[in-house]
């Protein structure tokens, strides 16, 4: 009886080890600021992706993935699959002297992970606090950090407001080089280094292509054939980052890791159509396409919310378009599920497990969307429709079919009262379930005092961009 037991307990710890080593890599891939049509896979003209675009050849291109209208909000939702308004990020970013930061009482995707078995490591940035080192990555969950904790960095001395912003470990590091680069050479680094008996996960943030715009003159020298300056540079610092994407892939190839990794790939939000937004006084025209999506980052339109993104994972996603709705929220649930990790020390989740369909055996489960609730201004979508609700003087209702109108041209609210009436009392609810943003705190007086730039609150742009 005792020979059988004994037997039988290494036979379960047999599978939970196999199962431990058949458990996917992940390499999950943020830029900052892209357009929606600013890479190849997307319709790009003028930028070249060649890296980008054959990873997204080979995998599931998620035509309506929607993330938050700026880069901490979507960060935030990333790290903890909760919308930013249960804990108070749904508001602009963490400026330079803010001194909150995502809530330390949150568990968070990295945590979730390095419970099922995963080294983890982030390499670029990452914007969810930084005055409190309780608010940095290694304390957050990664076993190892490289990059910069703040949201803009100069791509050359690293620097933000003349203070250096670049540490490895919790430690200040100076050196010299252009910020993707060095992030492409750590993350490359993270894959030759990695003990393949663990799985990994690697979250690679870039900066780029956010401003301030600047590019090694041997990447601006790659699209002479750009007219507009600011474009060229950012055309740039996108092929840059391209070209570190190839590095990665090809470092997982080598070491034998790429056909049991998932790559994700998105933007954090849309490209910037608001020269309020990039801090660049001396930018006459904004150099990101979001066409033919209305708006851009900061903005509750389908510019700013609605980003380039696929899903790669060999023998187990399908190449293709896939049309659901998926939510940034959603990735936390579904990465514990194909890595066998646990949520049980999450509090209650907004995403959901969207595996099942990424992997053809269904439809998205999701048909509402949450574009952001803040006290001036919220946006909901239910199916095909969506509403924009501006609080503030004077008040504005916009009510759009997205089926019929993508791209956000007709407001149908007057013909459709009933439909206004459902999604105004979506938002009302949840609106009593919001935490009040952070940002309308001490972050506010440092905005006021010129510590963050202009003082401005997003307003939307009424107006359909036009291609640069």
């Amino acid at each position: 009886m005792r020979i059988f037991l004994s037997l039988t307990v290494w036979a379960f710890l047999s599978v939970i080890s196999l199962r431990a080593e058949d458990k996917p890599n992940i390499i999950y891939i943020v830029a900052d600021d892209i357009g929606w049509k600013d890479v190849g896979f997307q319709g790009a003209k003028d930028i070249l992706t060649p890296n980008i675009d054959k990873l997204a050849s080979q995998a599931a291109k998620l035509d309506q993935f929607y993330v938050q209208p700026m880069c901490t909000p979507t960060r935030a939702a990333l790290m903890t699959g909760r919308y930013p308004m249960r804990y108070g990020l749904q508001t602009l970013v963490v400026p330079s002297k803010g001194s909150y930061g995502l809530a330390k009482d949150e568990y968070l995707l990295p945590q979730v992970l390095k419970d099922a078995g995963y080294d983890t490591a982030m390499v670029g940035k990452w914007h969810l606090g930084h005055a409190d080192a309780d608010y940095w990555p290694r304390q957050r969950g990664f076993d190892y950090f490289y990059g910069a904790v703040l949201g803009e960095i100069d791509y050359f001395t690293r620097e933000a407001h003349g203070v250096l912003d670049w540490q490895r470990n919790n430690k200040a590091v100076k050196e010299k080089g252009y910020v993707t680069e060095l992030l492409g050479d750590d993350a490359v680094k993270v894959i030759d280094d990695h003990n393949t008996k663990n799985p990994l996960f690697l979250y690679l943030a870039f900066t780029a292509p956010h401003a301030p715009y600047q590019a090694p003159q041997k990447y601006i020298d790659r699209f002479a054939n750009i007219p507009n300056e600011t474009r060229r540079v950012y055309a740039g610092m996108i092929s840059c980052m391209d070209d570190q994407v190839g590095r990665v892939v090809a470092a997982l190839k080598e070491k034998g890791m790429l056909e049991n990794s998932i790559i994700v790939f998105h933007s954090d939000n849309g490209g910037t159509t608001n020269a309020r937004l990039t801090g660049e006084s001396k930018v006459k025209e904004l150099p990101c396409d979001n066409s033919p999506l209305r708006g851009g980052k900061g903005g509750l339109y389908e510019g700013g919310t609605r980003v380039p993104a696929f899903i790669f994972w060999p023998g187990h996603i399908a190449a293709g378009e896939l049309n659901g709705l998926y939510h940034i929220t959603d990735m936390l649930p579904t990465l514990a599920a194909v890595s066998g990790g646990s949520t049980a020390n999450c509090k209650p989740l907004d995403g959901s497990d969207v595996s099942a369909s990424l992997t053809g055996k269904g439809p998205s489960p999701r048909s509402e969307i949450v574009y952001n609730i803040e006290p001036f201004r919220a946006a909901v979508r239910e199916g095909d429709w969506k509403l924009v609700w501006r609080t503030v003087l004077p008040t504005q209702v916009e009510l759009f079919n997205l089926k019929t109108d993508p791209n956000e041209t007709t407001n149908v609210a007057a013909e459709n009262p009933q439909v206004v009436q459902e999604l105004q009392a979506r938002i009302e609810k949840l609106s009593k379930e919001a935490a009040k943003p952070l940002f309308f705190g001490t972050a506010l007086d440092a905005v006021m005092a010129g510590a963050f730039g202009p003082a401005t609150i997003p307003v939307e742009d009424e107006a359909v961009p036009q291609q640069p």
